[in-house]
């Protein structure tokens, strides 16, 4: 069982900047566990409302089961008693319900349900794959809508009647319809998380929508810099949170998407410039070229 109470979690999620630290790797793309170690000792001295481990920053996709709970142990163990910790399930319906069981056993705090494999899926599967997860935990449960696995309101709302542990809906579609029915329909019941890649750029319109977080990557190169732009949004600071999406989001973002899978690797290069590396990105994932580290480097010198 975790620390938090599912309605505890999801306050404590709600209420401050989410952090989803990359997992380090070693230069043949092994686990460097002592590494990652030492990142969250680095992160500890900001302020953040939860950590998820080994998450779509942290490269779930692209480690073995074995390794999400090595990553998911020593976040627990590094992170101490202040901060909630969330682990991750993903893939199949059974191989979710097993990472969920084996992420409670880690001391995770709640768990962040990534997308099913491959297929394409209906609604009612969609039902019983979050139903089978949460009956399987006393933990609180955050459903991830992006790529195939896209909710409908009916989904979700039924789900969270029905399942006192479904505590937040993180959105990676931009389903700006979804999010003002849910919000109108269940209001707090849920906490909202903004989900896109380089969420910072949504963040004050989706203030307005009921998601008072977001899960910050930049955060894991410019920790400073991102609190500060998350308190910008809370506080309404239009001017402050525009000034700041010219001047690094949007020339970041430029970088980002000259590349697929690029949301990931930005995120391990910014690592590499401020001296703080973290390894490659592992295949099917590619790193930035020799030239994009360099414009990104002088990038975030100007933030870090």
């Amino acid at each position: 069982m975790g620390r938090y109470t599912p309605t505890e979690l999801r306050d404590a999620l709600g209420a401050g900047l989410l952090s989803f630290p990359v997992t380090h790797a070693t230069a043949d793309y092994a686990l460097d566990e002592d590494g990652y170690r030492a990142h969250l000792q680095h992160l500890n001295a900001f302020d953040v409302a939860g950590l998820f481990a080994a998450g779509g920053t942290g490269e779930f996709f692209s480690l073995t089961h074995d390794e999400v709970s090595r990553v998911l142990r020593a976040t627990v163990e590094e992170v101490g008693h202040g901060t909630p910790v969330m682990g991750a399930a993903g893939y199949g319906t059974s191989q979710a319900v097993a990472m969920t069981q084996r992420a409670e056993a880690d001391g995770a705090d709640g768990i962040l349900l990534l997308p099913p494999y491959l297929t394409e899926l209906p609604g009612r599967g969609l039902y019983e794959h979050v139903a089978r997860v949460c009956s399987a935990t006393s933990l609180g449960v955050i459903v991830y809508h992006r790529a195939n696995a896209r909710y409908d309101a009916d989904t979700i709302v039924r789900l969270a009647e029905e399942f006192p542990n479904l505590i937040g809906f993180k959105d990676g579609v931009c389903d700006i319809d979804l999010l003002a029915t849910l919000n109108a329909r269940l209001g707090d019941r849920l906490v909202y998380v903004g989900g896109l890649p380089t969420a910072e750029t949504y963040a004050l319109p989706y203030l307005e929508l009921g998601v008072s977080t977001y899960s910050s990557a930049i955060f894991n190169f410019a920790p400073q810099w991102a609190v500060e732009f998350y308190r910008a949004v809370c506080d309404h600071d239009r001017d402050e949170v525009l000034t700041r999406l010219r001047d690094f989001v949007v020339p970041y973002i430029a970088i980002r998407d000259r590349g697929a899978g690029y949301g990931v690797s930005i995120v391990k290069a910014g690592l590499t410039a401020t001296g703080r590396p973290a390894g490659p990105v592992r295949p099917p994932l590619t790193d930035l070229t020799e030239a994009e580290l360099a414009e990104l480097t002088t990038l975030v010198k100007t933030v870090a």
